[in-house]
């Protein structure tokens, strides 16, 4: 499922370095890690029935696309990045033509068994691909007329969104991102399975909507819920039901299901989970509520039947979940925030790459990650599975680098590579500075997404720098502008483009290196994580300096036997402010701790356990909020007691000074909001 809590959280304590592996993956050259279980391969290299060996035959440089060639490089790659990665084991499938061309499982579906997956009957958990499965629902109701993309959602609903920026939020909205909603992640991985109720959670857990409908994409996973618990109102239907029903008989998927946990048949022919192949602990089956955005369970070969489905617009033999219209409609693109970069269909997010016209959806939960995508016009579509986390080179990096692979060994592709323009240098400068995602919240969590700011930088000859863009090999990737604010990576075929308001001044940034689930937002200098880390660095310095000092200063008077010459009123606005300076001090440490904490155990986060903890930050952000008070106001009594030194004057009004910084960054970053809304 497309959480990535624990990715944003690791990015914003590491500086957005990316996750990565060492090298891109490439044959093995020691014994490699137990390979496949069973081999699927219902193709050969000739041409399919109904197309010329010409219409089929590979471009200049491809390999043909065949059982055994796609043996050949998958056996050759993915049990080396599985080593490589510390990724316990994974799935792929892969389809062209209607029929499956491969499916095959590497590595471990449990360490201590040493049991492989096997691609027909071993279970992974797709995470977010499963919201294609609920945004395929919601196209069979807009077809049968009992759905309309355009109205608001709160015709559909027994609850209201409340309303905000005067435009309803429609289906079209949920399907592109673009609804408004802030990012949610509380309860989105629960503990207890009596405690997963669809309705319930979607009126108890509303986000703050931060974005006019249809205008920023935004990633949602209770926009998702959502949609989903309409198809389940107006269906009259459990969704899970529903999904099974309508979707998965009559693909034959017999595999695959929403149910949690998992029915009694299915749950011994789940994988395990684990957060690393080394760790080799077995995690337990993951709850996923809202279930509609990411509680599926499947195999890579029932994967195959809903992508040949989707293929060949909405039919499967002689099934047929879409009509052919409606499947043509889902896969056009719906919005997008640069013209000609990739953008959402109906549910499908683009990957437009190597010239092809591809669509999918990726998935994360805490152990297992996925992903699929469909080479529309080749008529092909691939699906990977891996149910460990493993290192920063782990299954984030793997799904990536191996699908790129298989493009450019089936698919490759030489763009044209135009000049570097003349304003290179110009805009460079323009463009430099602090982003923030779109996906984000500002309800509870202000804090983390400061420290997830992105900095673009500039170098000597114009090109950029972007931090959280790299290669596999954890590279930062260089980007050369071919035309205003149009910038291509150096040695590659990515893009990154800037779009200004009509001010001239930059708005956000867009790339179609990631999927395009998010934009990232210009940063206003004084909120931009450049400004901040350092004035909160020395404003911190300042107060802790100042604790230490009072320590070692009562320890120095206390050995001497010595008295500080001051009133009683002076001693106790004195005392005040020092511990004032070390409530300030415990606030800031307190937070980065929680931090820290949740990157290591992103559970607490997602099951909702954090509250309690947030709760406790927020009272002692009062705490600190009135010590910074008494800071500042023992440096307006300092100054009006003139026979106070220079050195004293100065160092008060230092710190007073850090006082008044620390107090706009509790209100500025939320650490006195005593909201949970996460």
């Amino acid at each position: 499922m497309k959480f990535c809590v624990k990715w944003i959280m690791t990015l914003a304590l590491v500086g957005m370095t990316g996750l990565a592996m060492a090298d891109v993956p490439g044959p093995a050259q020691s014994a490699p890690p137990p390979a496949a279980a069973s081999t699927v391969a219902a193709a050969s290299s000739t041409a399919p029935p109904g197309v010329s060996a010409a219409a089929s035959a590979p471009r200049s440089g491809a390999h043909p696309l065949t059982a055994g060639d796609l043996a050949a490089f998958f056996d050759g790659m993915v049990p080396f990045a599985l080593k490589r990665g510390d990724v316990a084991g994974g799935v792929i499938s892969v389809v062209k033509d209607g029929k499956v061309l491969f499916a095959k499982g590497y590595g471990y579906a449990d360490l201590k068994t040493r049991e492989r997956p096997s691609p027909a009957t071993t279970l992974f958990r797709p995470g977010s691909t499963s919201k294609l499965f609920t945004w395929t629902a919601v196209m069979q109701l807009v077809e049968q007329g009992k759905l309309d993309l355009d109205r608001d959602i709160n015709d559909y609903l027994d609850f209201r969104i409340p309303p905000r920026f005067g435009k309803p939020i429609t289906l079209r909205n949920l399907m592109t991102h673009t609804p408004g909603f802030e990012d949610t992640a509380r309860g989105l991985i629960p503990t207890d399975p009596d405690a997963i109720d669809l309705g319930r959670y979607l009126k108890t857990h509303v986000p703050a909507r931060i974005f006019p409908p249809g205008k920023v994409v935004a990633y949602s996973n209770y926009g998702c819920g959502l949609a989903g618990y309409i198809v389940q109102r107006v269906s009259g239907e459990p969704f899970a039901d529903y999904i099974d029903k309508h979707i998965f008989q009559p693909l034959g998927m017999h595999h695959s299901t929403f149910e949690q946990p998992l029915p009694p048949d299915l749950a011994p022919l789940m994988a395990k989970g684990y957060k690393s192949r080394s760790d080799g602990e077995p995690k337990p089956f993951e709850l996923v509520d809202p279930a509609p955005a990411g509680a599926m369970s499947t195999t890579a070969l029932d994967m195959t039947r809903f992508m040949i489905a989707q293929l060949q617009d909405g039919r499967y033999g002689d099934a047929r979940i879409l009509d052919k219209a409606t499947a043509e409609r889902m896969h056009s693109l719906q919005h997008t925030e640069v013209p000609g970069m990739n953008g959402f269909d109906l549910g499908f997010y683009q990957g437009n790459r190597n010239g092809q016209r591809i669509i999918g959806h990726a998935g994360d939960t805490n152990w297992f990650h996925s992903d699929l995508h469909l080479l529309l016009d080749a008529d092909v579509g691939i699906f990977m599975s891996f149910n460990s986390a493993g290192n920063r080179g782990g299954a984030h990096v793997i799904r990536r680098a191996v699908f790129r692979a298989f493009l450019d060994r089936y698919f490759p592709y030489d763009a044209p590579s135009p000049p570097t323009a003349s304003s290179a240098k110009a805009d460079a400068a323009r463009v430099v500075g602090w982003y923030e995602s779109s996906r984000r919240n500002e309800s509870a969590l202000s804090m983390l997404y400061l420290l997830s700011q992105v900095p673009v930088t500039a170098l000597p000859d114009g090109t950029l720098v972007v931090p959280m863009l790299t290669n596999p090999a954890a590279k930062p990737l260089h980007w050369r502008e071919t035309s205003p604010l149009h910038y291509r990576q150096v040695h590659g075929t990515a893009h990154l483009v800037f779009v200004a308001g009509k001010d001239g001044g930059i708005r956000y940034a867009a790339t179609d290196d990631l999927p395009p689930v998010m934009v990232l937002q210009r940063v206003p200098a004084w909120r931009s994580l450049g400004m901040v880390k350092p004035l909160l660095g020395i404003a911190t310095l300042l107060a802790l300096a100042t604790v230490l000092i009072w320590f070692f200063g009562w320890w120095v008077r206390r050995h001497y036997r010595r008295r500080l010459e001051l009133t009683h009123a002076q001693r106790v606005m004195r005392l005040l402010s020092r511990l004032g300076a070390l409530a300030v001090v415990v606030v800031l440490f307190g937070w980065l701790a929680f931090l820290v904490t949740m990157t290591a155990h992103t559970s607490i986060l997602l099951s909702g356990a954090a509250v309690p903890w947030l709760y406790v930050l927020y009272v002692f952000g009062v705490i600190g909020l009135l010590g910074a008070l008494a800071m500042i106001a023992n440096t307006v009594r300092v100054w009006l007691a003139p026979r106070r030194g220079g050195w004293v004057l100065a160092g008060e009004t230092l710190l007073a000074l850090a006082a008044v910084y620390v107090i706009w960054f509790i209100f500025a970053f939320g650490l006195v909001s005593f909201n949970v809304h996460y």
